[in-house]
């Protein structure tokens, strides 16, 4: 099975993975564009929390129970603005009214219950910059660890033209904590300008895995395991939105040894 998933150019709904389609246990994901006064409802499984992320436009949500009105309001997603997001708890229903063109995505993850629907503001979101030279980045953490969730993490990154991100590879697919945490992960993609691609290669140390891919705009790439890192080419940046969870709610990854020297020391 290729872990590319190829993103549709046209229609409401452009990606979908499922913890079936992956062959995984934790993370879901979804995309989706509405036109101008269209309308979306979707309910969250009983089992899966969700965060849904205004990627670009503006939209009214009203989920479980409680109203949240002009949301968003990015023009692209490389705009330097923090995108809002709604986190809401399992069996929870979302309606959705786009107030001009919108894109959405909407991560799940496996969930109890344990805590209530909230606004994660974007004016609230941590911003940073990672990295230097050619592997310098952009980073803004939508639903981190430090934030209430049962199983989801969120963070949407920047790579600029000719850069190299999720650099040094690393992995995160041992339950071995604290040093290193099981988590599956998926990279939504976003390229400008959209007619370019991204490069990424998802490896083992044993090679067991070892695929690369030429990544266009709206496409994903599941990582089930091992090294998974990111290269744009000289002309394009790239977007992309990570989600990650697994059975314990932590981010601890492991450098491949073969590029560790890269990190200063």
């Amino acid at each position: 099975m290729s872990l590319l998933v190829k993103g549709r150019p046209q229609g409401r709904d452009i990606v979908k993975v499922t913890p079936e389609s992956a062959g995984w246990k934790h993370v879901g994901f979804e995309a989706f564009r509405l036109s101008p006064k269209e309308d979306l409802r979707f309910v969250l499984p009983a089992d899966r929390e969700g965060c849904l992320v205004v990627l670009t436009g503006r939209v009214d949500v009203h989920a479980h129970g409680e109203s949240f009105e002009y949301l968003g309001g990015r023009a692209s997603v490389f705009d330097e603005r923090s995108p809002d997001a709604v986190y809401a708890p399992p069996g929870a229903s979302f309606d959705i009214t786009a107030h001009d063109a919108v894109e959405l995505a909407l991560a799940t993850a496996p969930a109890k219950g344990q805590h209530p629907v909230r606004l994660i503001p974007g004016a609230s979101m941590k911003r940073s910059v990672r990295g230097k030279s050619t592997n310098t980045r952009y980073v803004c953490d939508i639903l981190p660890e430090t934030e209430p969730a049962e199983s989801l993490l969120v963070v949407e990154v920047v790579t600029p033209a000719a850069h190299s991100s999720s650099y040094p590879p690393h992995k995160h697919d041992n339950n071995n904590l604290p040093l290193e945490s099981s988590r599956d992960e998926t990279y939504y993609h976003r390229i400008d300008p959209p007619q370019g691609f991204a490069f990424q290669r998802v490896y083992t140390d044993a090679r067991d895995l070892d695929e690369s891919m030429a990544v266009g705009d709206h496409d994903v790439v599941m990582v089930p395991r091992g090294y998974h890192p990111v290269v744009m080419p000289h002309g394009y940046r790239g977007y992309y939105l990570n989600v990650m969870a697994g059975p314990h709610r932590a981010w601890h990854f492991k450098n491949d040894p073969a590029h560790d020297w890269l990190i200063p020391r």
